[in-house]
């Protein structure tokens, strides 16, 4: 048996989430119903992280197992099946039998996306946030989230989780000319958590609300402090970071 992971980007919108729903389209289900047509049997795959609906990845990981090994234009195999709205960057080869694309993956880092005036290039794309705001507040906001490893209050209700610990190893705001954007990276993300952080900063600056309110609302513990109504189209799953060596690209 051997275990491979494929790194795939996706247009959120054109999903109702990632995560496997029964027959309701997800980027799981695409995935699933495109190996199995490959090799010719029921493979299941397996993904590094969640994203909600509407929310994009650059790059998620998905690891399925195959009896025989791959054809050598299985990359191309792979985008000329899948809908549009899915990409297979690369095809790799687990170093490792037991490989889990969810649990040995030690860094996910998400971009959320806004912008201040109207393009419709960009809708859809980013958050369209037509309100004057203090950028100095948010850059002092982001720098709060990795003082901390408790994240109840930025994790929806029913997370089915049995810890609220993580561990954030940037948090930051990118004046990008036309956009702004929010850079956090963390061992692990709650349920609807990193939309938890951005709602809450831009919310708070808007009212003028300093760090102390911040950190009242990070210290209670409780998510109905916290500020979640921000559009999952602004999110982007960016990077996955695994030790060295688990993984290497299937044509090396």
């Amino acid at each position: 048996m051997h275990r491979y992971a494929l790194e795939v980007m996706y247009d959120g919108t054109r999903f109702h989430g990632s995560q496997l729903q029964g027959t309701i389209p997800t980027v799981q289900l695409e995935i699933n119903k495109t190996l199995s047509m490959l090799l010719r049997a029921p493979t299941l795959s397996f993904g590094a992280s969640r994203t909600d609906e509407g929310v994009h990845a650059r790059s998620n990981y998905y690891h399925f197992d195959s009896q025989h090994k791959l054809n050598p234009k299985f990359l191309y195999q792979c985008n000329a099946i899948l809908p549009q709205g899915i990409s297979v960057k690369r095809v790799l080869i687990a170093a490792k039998p037991d490989f889990n694309a969810r649990f040995d993956a030690l860094r996910r880092r998400y971009r959320y996306r806004i912008y201040f005036k109207k393009d419709p290039f960009l809708s859809e794309r980013a958050l369209y946030y037509p309100f004057s705001i203090d950028k100095a507040q948010l850059h002092e906001a982001a720098s709060v989230f990795p003082q901390y490893t408790q994240f109840e209050s930025f994790a929806k209700r029913n997370p089915q989780v049995n810890t609220f610990e993580c561990t954030i190893h940037q948090s930051r705001w990118e004046d990008m000319g036309a956009e702004l954007n929010y850079i956090v990276e963390a061992n692990r993300f709650l349920r609807g958590m990193v939309r938890g952080l951005v709602g809450t900063q831009l919310k708070l600056a808007r009212e003028k609300k300093g760090t102390s309110e911040l950190r009242k609302i990070i210290e209670a513990r409780d998510c109905t402090l916290a500020y979640f109504n921000v559009e999952g189209y602004g999110l982007y799953l960016e990077e996955i970071t695994y030790p060295d060596g688990f993984l290497v690209d299937f044509l090396d």
